[in-house]
């Protein structure tokens, strides 16, 4: 029997309640703030016998020193033979100051420093649990609903499915995603904006996606890029990598990402990948 372990961590304000919410209500049975050198004891307390299947550990910098043992702690779950997957939470320092500012809540590191100190130096004493995450889920600009869709769309009946893919639209002049894996720029083709027939339209709109696709260059980039995935999913399912953020970028993330971004998701479900579409900055002009 497979046993699944996910770490649920990252950046404090970016949104964990929510996302073990999500995962309780998919199946995962969910425990909190867990000191990282009882990790491997509680998995195999809570599995044996013929027990939870799948297991949510949360660990973030509330646990103080005892975080320092994570890595090791997680190192020791592969090991031991467990499915494990790292659920990390990101968000803007803005963003997240604006949260704590608005909660009127101290932050875990804050001590005698301002809300944005803290969060730097968070952000500094997780950069390499960031850098080996299988998934990061940038929540700046996600409410609620969106981020437990997306930690639904995730984890729930996960063992099924090889590979994982958020395709994504977006603005350059927005800056690009945090979370993003491969980033492609869209800016090559011609864009729909200087069209007095398609410049109030988006991308979803059917003559703006026959415009797009109109220009071989565009089919060409989709095939060649499919294929590239196609090429590099063995990779990441050997390194344990099962989600991928693909971030597809024009200049306002209107027009030309957010169809290519639709026709790139066709093309990866042809051939077996699982996916969903997000369209992080259309709307936003």
């Amino acid at each position: 029997m497979s046993i699944s372990v996910v770490l649920v961590t990252g950046m404090s304000g970016a949104g964990r309640s929510t996302a073990t919410r999500a995962l309780e209500d998919v199946g995962w049975f969910v425990v909190d703030n867990l000191p990282p050198t009882l990790m491997s004891q509680t998995v195999g307390l809570l599995t044996q016998p013929a027990g939870n299947t799948k297991i949510a550990l949360v660990a973030d910098v509330r646990g103080g020193k005892l975080f320092d043992e994570l890595q090791a702690s997680l190192d020791e779950l592969k090991t031991l033979g467990y499915n494990v997957r790292v659920l990390f939470l990101e968000a803007s320092n803005e963003t997240l100051v604006r949260r704590y500012e608005s909660s009127r809540r101290p932050h875990p590191l804050q001590k005698n420093d301002n809300i944005l100190a803290a969060v730097e130096r968070e952000r500094t004493l997780l950069g390499d649990l960031r850098a080996s995450s299988d998934l990061i889920i940038d929540t700046s600009n996600l409410n609620v609903h969106d981020l437990r869709r997306a930690v639904e769309d995730a984890f729930d009946g996960e063992e099924t499915v090889a590979l994982r893919a958020t395709v994504m639209s977006f603005g350059f002049k927005y800056g690009i995603p945090v979370d993003a894996d491969m980033v492609a720029d869209m800016r090559f083709l011609p864009n729909p904006h200087w069209s007095d027939q398609l410049r109030d339209h988006t991308g979803l709109d059917e003559d703006v996606n026959d415009f797009v696709l109109g220009h071989a260059e565009a089919r060409e980039f989709l095939d060649h890029y499919a294929e590239l995935v196609s090429i590099v999913e063995d990779g990441y399912i050997r390194e344990g990598k099962r989600f991928v953020t693909i971030a597809l970028g024009c200049t306002g993330g209107k027009h030309r990402s957010v169809a290519m971004a639709e026709n790139l998701a066709s093309r990866l479900v042809k051939i077996g990948v699982e996916v969903r579409v997000q369209h992080r900055d259309l709307g936003r002009e």
